[in-house]
C-alpha cells in the first residue's frame, strides 16, 4: 500500500516551519500532499494562485512533494486522496492539545487515517503565517522566514 500524507494547510504564505516539516516528512512517506484548504470566511493575504506557486517553487527539486487544493472537511479529502496518514507539525502545547482531540475526530470519521506529529524545531517554533504577514504589511522584510529564494510579492 502506498504511503500517502496530507499535510493541510492555508500557506499563506508558506514558512520555513512548514518547509522543514515537509522536507523532514518526506523520508517517511511515498507521497505528501501540501493540500490549500479553501475557507470561504478567511481572507487571505495572497490569491490561491499564488500560493499554488510558493509551494511549487519550494519543492520544485522534491518529486515526492504534490501541491494540491481542496474544499470542505479535510478527512474528507483525506479519503478522496486515498492518504493513509494526515501529517501535522506542533510548535507549542497548546497546538498538540489542539491538534490532538481533531486528530481523534479524524480518527472517529476515517479510521485508515493515522495523524503523524513532527515537532517543530526550535529555530522555527516562534515562525507562523501570521506573523509573516503582520510582518509583511507593515513594511518589514520577512525573507528569513519563508523558504529561500521564496518571493513574496502579492
Amino acid at each position: 500500500m502506498k504511503r500517502i500524507a496530507v499535510f493541510p494547510g492555508s500557506f499563506d504564505p508558506i514558512t520555513k516551519g512548514h518547509e522543514d516539516i515537509i522536507l523532514r516528512a518526506v523520508p517517511l512517506f511515498d507521497e505528501i500532499v501540501v493540500a490549500i484548504g479553501t475557507n470561504s470566511s478567511k481572507k487571505y493575504m495572497y490569491t490561491l494562485e499564488r500560493r499554488l506557486e510558493m509551494i511549487r517553487f519550494t519543492f520544485r527539486n522534491e518529486p515526492k512533494v504534490k501541491v494540491d487544493t481542496y474544499l470542505g472537511m479535510t478527512v474528507d479529502y483525506c479519503r478522496e486522496v486515498g492518504a493513509t496518514h494526515l501529517l501535522r507539525g506542533l510548535r507549542t502545547s497548546a497546538d498538540f492539545e489542539f491538534e490532538r482531540s481533531i486528530a481523534h475526530i479524524n480518527q472517529t470519521l476515517y479510521p485508515d487515517l493515522d495523524t503523524v506529529f513532527l515537532l517543530s524545531l526550535q529555530e522555527y517554533s516562534a515562525i507562523n503565517s501570521t506573523i509573516v504577514r503582520d510582518i509583511l504589511i507593515n513594511g518589514g522584510d520577512a525573507t528569513r522566514f519563508v523558504p529561500e529564494g521564496l518571493d513574496l510579492t502579492v
